[in-house]
């Protein structure tokens, strides 16, 4: 039995032609795609509490499905208490069918939960055909037991696409279904 996601079925099926038709390609290779997902929690109190490291790495593997690792400080930084090497993030890069399942639990059941929701941001583009969208609390996703949540975290997670510019991007995001603040 071979398995495939549903938004990657639904990528070669319903936004390869949308995506053609509205932006006039010649070839399939020029519809933009989605090439990973980036999530990043930045933990800075864990300079303090070196046991919020490893709650990090355990929500955001749950939360994703892959296990993550931390990330490391590169300087020192006095006035934070910070030395080189220390742990003071964590993130994932996904790909592949992991990113597509992460982006559906992102897009129909994550999002929705996110309180007093109006729709995502559309400042978060890079000039390049990525897109960074900031999530203020770790508890929408429903992987999180909210019993043992020891610290309400935020965490950055970045789209990144082979769109040459962000219009594309904005289109290629929609179609997958990110609800947008003011959609046409």
């Amino acid at each position: 039995m071979n398995y495939s996601p549903r938004l990657k079925d639904k990528y070669a099926k319903e936004i390869i032609p949308a995506l053609t038709k509205q932006f006039n390609y010649t070839t399939v290779m020029q519809v933009p795609r989605l090439m990973k997902i980036s999530v990043n929690q930045g933990l800075g109190t864990a300079i303090a509490d070196k046991k919020l490291i490893d709650v990090g790495v355990t929500e955001l593997s749950a939360i994703t499905g892959q296990k993550a690792v931390a990330t490391k400080s590169k300087k020192d930084i006095s006035n934070f208490k910070l030395r080189k090497g220390m742990p003071i993030g964590v993130r994932v890069t996904l790909r592949g069918n992991t990113m597509y399942e992460f982006l559906d639990r992102l897009v129909s059941v994550a999002i929705p939960r996110v309180r007093d929701f109006r729709g995502i941001n559309e400042k978060g583009f890079d000039g390049r055909g990525n897109y960074t969208l900031g999530v203020t609390e770790q508890i929408i996703f429903p992987e999180i037991l909210i019993d043992k949540i020891v610290k309400i975290n935020g965490m950055d997670i970045t789209f990144v696409t082979t769109a040459r510019t962000d219009k594309e991007c904005l289109a290629l995001l929609k179609e997958f279904g990110l609800p947008f603040k003011n959609q046409k």
